[in-house]
């Protein structure tokens, strides 16, 4: 199924147009005519059947024949990660999240920062991306760069863990992970999180946790976290 995305689209619509960029992908490119079939998200769970009225390059416009909900994930992961020094490994970071499952990413800002800005938009497009790819339709939430101390003061409920590879008293993420439950992970730069944003985590109740014995880059750990709270809900 290839799947196609739109925000806008509701349960209450009947018909429906794609702005010009994808009409043209969809027309001209996929060569698709009026009466195909088309399957469309609006990334909350709606998975829209649709067929084509006009397939017009500049103003395609569908009908919606049939809508369905697409069962959630039986969990919610939120993953706050220190952005990488080079774009493509973090972006490649968030695709294999989308894939693997994930409810919302903050990029935050770490004393060891490798990167200090980010282009949201792009971002934004590379995790639509990966949705329509593995053919899920929950979008997950990329919020804006938000520096640590702000990240780890919100209040949060559910499972709080950071990793780190200071050599102090940590736990195996696996074993300390419970089912069924809203869990946040920090995961820091290449340089670890300082000394003093882990104690700040600590004190506001994040566990300390280990992802295994060897260090791993920024983009591995976080994915090997993602998958590890996936697993263990399979």
């Amino acid at each position: 199924m290839q799947l196609f995305y739109d925000a806008t689209l509701t349960p209450a619509d009947t018909l429906f147009s794609f702005d010009k960029e994808e009409s043209k992908h969809i027309i001209k490119v996929l060569r698709k005519k009026d009466g195909d079939i088309l399957h469309v998200t609006n990334g909350l769970g709606y998975l829209f059947t649709t067929q084509i009225t006009l397939a017009s390059e500049k103003n395609c416009t569908v009908k919606i024949t049939a809508i369905a909900l697409q069962e959630p994930l039986n969990y919610q992961l939120h993953l706050a990660v220190a952005p990488t020094k080079m774009n493509d490994r973090f972006e490649w970071f968030l695709e294999k999240a989308t894939e693997i499952g994930i409810a919302e990413i903050t990029p935050v800002l770490c004393d060891h920062a490798e990167r200090k800005h980010i282009n949201l938009e792009r971002l934004e497009k590379v995790i639509v991306s990966a949705m329509k790819q593995s053919n899920q339709c929950y979008l997950p939430k990329i919020h804006p760069f938000t520096p640590f101390t702000a990240f780890v003061k919100a209040e949060r409920t559910g499972q709080l863990f950071v990793a780190h590879c200071e050599e102090t008293e940590r736990a195996s993420l696996k074993e300390k992970l419970i089912l069924n439950q809203q869990t946040t992970i920090l995961i820091g730069p290449e340089g670890d999180f300082s000394s003093a944003e882990i104690q700040l985590a600590l004190q506001q109740k994040y566990q300390p946790v280990t992802l295994g014995s060897t260090r791993l880059r920024t983009e591995t750990a976080a994915l090997a976290a993602c998958h590890s709270v996936a697993f263990i809900h399979q």
